[in-house]
């Protein structure tokens, strides 16, 4: 199942030389994972709430691609160079498998809040 590394990059971020070294030197970090961008630097188009920043969605085929990427040394090393100059929050997050259908989730949902109230 694929999984990916979400970046919310808040506004107000510098843009320093470090950052740019960041960018240059991040995709072979990804190489090695099998990750690859799938969202950077495109314009938000808000629907509903606020969504202040940047949004960067990285791919990887699975979860301990994603894992090994965030925590291997050739990363971490490049880590610092962003965070001093961009706050923000990073999450990792497995994605569903193909043909998922929320309609299903939702009825087993519905069954668990039932069988739950009859207790």
């Amino acid at each position: 199942m694929n999984a990916y590394a979400i970046g919310h990059l808040l506004p107000a971020a510098t843009l320093d030389d470090e950052v740019f070294v960041y960018m240059e030197r991040i995709q072979s970090t990804l190489d090695p994972f099998g990750g690859r961008f799938l969202v950077h630097g495109a314009s938000v188009e808000v629907r509903e709430g606020e969504w202040p920043g940047a949004l960067v969605i990285i791919g990887f085929p699975g979860m301990e691609e994603a894992r090994g990427w965030y925590e291997s040394e050739a990363y971490q090393d490049l880590v610092p160079l962003r965070a001093r100059h961009m706050a923000g929050d990073v999450v990792l997050v497995e994605g569903v498998a193909p043909g998922y259908d929320a309609s299903v989730t939702a009825n087993r949902l519905r069954q668990g809040q039932e069988r739950a109230a009859a207790s």
